[in-house]
């Protein structure tokens, strides 16, 4: 397992196994520029269970799994159409 430290300036912790890219860890930073909502909406959203839900990475410290937020936002694309 490794986080790959060139990615923590842009709020993306990545997570290696061999060399290959698994996992992705949205900052809260990250997660906004994505998605566009306030944090405060974010939070309402998870607690009705209609956004995917923050990883707690250690005492002060939170994130989102990539793949989940990506596919959320693609349900709301389909939805569109």
């Amino acid at each position: 397992m490794n986080l790959e430290p060139g990615n923590r300036n842009r709020g993306i912790a990545m997570l290696l196994i061999k060399g290959v890219i698994v996992m992705r860890i949205l900052s809260k930073k990250a997660l906004k520029e994505l998605v566009l909502y306030s944090p405060q909406h974010i939070a309402r959203l998870e607690k009705e269970g209609k956004f995917p839900k923050r990883v707690q990475l250690g005492s002060n410290r939170v994130g989102w799994v990539e793949g989940e937020v990506l596919d959320w936002l693609e349900e709301r694309l389909l939805a569109r159409e």
